[in-house]
């Protein structure tokens, strides 16, 4: 009888310390809360300089390589090694009725009580499709499916129908949807392209930051007022992804509003993709440092 109780204590603190280890929003797992998923394809790209702790990095980019080599038909269809679809039985297309509006999304994840929640919006003449697009772009936003709806969160890709305060209404009204279904757990906004358009209206909303818990700028216009904006005096975390070569939006304006950041140990990152040009930060962004920088951050 005695050994009896000795196994039924040894196994019940065994599983009492594995739910104290597991408890509360996030369980970090090596260097964040979110866990490794093909980390050997998307996150082994070699840093060519770092500076300012680590806050600013050149990665190094290579279209034969990381475009040619990477995809079966390039820049439509990455290599199978790269995507893992069975995050599809976690994906709805949805219309939700928000503060009098309507607003077309794609989610992957269930649709309340997640652990956290990131919202991309696209550039000009894109679509919430392209969010959720498993094959292009690398096959970066499969995997950025799967590092949230694997790991209790909630993706949406949003179909914006205007670049401007009305557009801006709408992503404001779905933060704040997605902050009160998750019952106040962190919402991550990320902007790519002329997207970044609609960062730049909600950073200035001092009702929707309330309800964001950080901010993500791939490739987007640069924002001079960004230091003076609700956003920036909440100090909520921001990460910027920037091709070197862009000719839409230049990388030395972006990385001016970065270091005027800086200057006030704002919690930014920059990563410069060397030689990339205006999509390739959609591409090459490591989407889980980017995920464990900002809920880290804002700890």
């Amino acid at each position: 009888m005695k050994s009896r109780m000795s196994t039924i204590h040894f196994v019940f603190g065994t599983l009492l310390a594995v739910w104290i280890s597991s408890a509360g929003d996030f369980a970090m797992a090596q260097d964040g809360p979110v866990p490794p998923f093909k980390d050997n394809l998307f996150s082994s790209h070699k840093v060519l300089k770092s500076e300012d702790g680590g806050a600013y990095e050149v990665m190094d980019y290579n279209e034969l390589r990381d475009i040619n080599e990477r995809d079966q038909e390039p820049e439509r269809r990455v290599r199978s090694a790269y995507v893992d679809t069975s995050v599809r039985r976690l994906q709805e297309n949805e219309t939700l009725a928000l503060d009098g509006r309507t607003v077309d999304v794609t989610r992957v994840g269930p649709p309340s009580g997640e652990r956290f929640a990131v919202i991309f919006i696209h550039g000009r003449g894109g679509d919430r499709r392209l969010g959720v697009n498993d094959y292009s772009f690398g096959g970066n936003f499969n995997r950025l499916k799967n590092l949230v709806g694997l790991n209790g969160g909630t993706y949406y890709s949003v179909s914006v129908r205007s670049f401007d305060d009305k557009g801006a209404a709408d992503v404001g009204a779905l933060v704040r949807h997605a902050y009160e279904q998750s019952s106040g757990r962190p919402v991550i906004l990320a902007c790519a392209s002329m997207g970044g358009i609609i960062c730049q209206n909600i950073v200035r909303d001092k009702e929707a930051v309330r309800y964001l818990g950080g901010m993500v700028l791939l490739g987007g216009p640069p924002d001079p007022g960004l230091v003076n904006t609700p956003f920036a005096k909440l100090k909520l975390p921001l990460y910027f992804g920037h091709g070197s070569a862009d000719s839409v939006y230049k990388a030395e304006d972006q990385e001016t509003i970065f270091r005027g950041l800086r200057a006030s140990s704002y919690p930014a990152r920059f990563a410069l993709f060397q030689t990339g040009g205006h999509g390739t930060p959609i591409r090459m962004v490591d989407w889980r440092k980017v995920l464990n920088f900002v809920l880290a951050a804002r700890r």
